[in-house]
């Protein structure tokens, strides 16, 4: 269960949602609880930043007379942050923006610690003719196979991980960067241009992109 305001909530669960687990997510503790009524959840992520202050109450927690794993999500990588975490019970901590290959070997190694599973497993996400290789940071356009940096990849997540919902460049800097990194007004305009480059996505009649004027951008493809 993915307890995160979006959209970092959709980029988190399309970067798990490969097939081997299935995730659910909720924007609160309070829709947290509800969802544990009914569903047993064999790991957390939680954001330790968001501003519902309950939702930290959800780390170490048992559902079942069962401890549940949790990893935790901050934008602060501090000593002070992390020690907090762990004190409240947090099994692993990951600094926001993380690199999607981390999340999964992070959560797979998490679940083979706490389950003994060994199943070996290469997660590829397939979205509206795309096809994403997380952990060799592969990505695949029919034919074409563009080599992506990290945030280039993980922009493309944010994007696909939102089909149809505009995102404005505040949201991206913040999901990808963080809400304290101080940018240059471009940076997500020239990060986007050079990802249509690589996906070879004209701006004029985009498959995978669009612009919205004075908004920002939205992925078009429905997954």
């Amino acid at each position: 269960m993915v307890v995160v305001d979006q959209p970092l909530a959709n980029l988190v669960a399309l970067t798990l949602n490969h097939g081997k687990y299935v995730t659910r997510i909720a924007p609160d503790a309070k829709s947290a609880w509800a969802e544990l009524e009914t569903w047993r959840p064999h790991l957390l992520l939680v954001d330790l930043d968001a501003d519902d202050a309950d939702a930290l109450g959800l780390i170490g927690q048992r559902v079942a007379s069962r401890r549940v794993p949790t990893i935790v999500l901050s934008v602060r990588g501090d000593l002070k942050t992390k020690l907090a975490a762990f004190d409240r019970g947090a099994d692993d901590i990951i600094t926001v923006p993380f690199v999607p290959e981390e999340l999964v070997a992070r959560t797979l190694a998490l679940m083979r610690r706490s389950y003994g599973d060994d199943v070996a497993f290469i997660p590829v996400i397939k979205v509206a003719g795309l096809e994403i290789d997380l952990l060799n940071q592969q990505v695949k356009v029919g034919k074409l196979r563009p080599e992506l940096t990290a945030i280039e990849q993980a922009l493309l997540y944010l994007l696909a991980s939102n089909p149809g919902q505009t995102l404005g460049r505040e949201e991206i800097l913040d999901a990808l960067w963080g809400a304290d990194y101080v940018a240059g007004s471009n940076v997500v305009d020239r990060h986007v241009r050079n990802l249509r480059l690589k996906l070879k996505d004209h701006w004029r009649n985009p498959r995978f992109i669009g612009t919205v004027a004075g908004k920002g951008y939205r992925f078009l493809a429905t997954p």
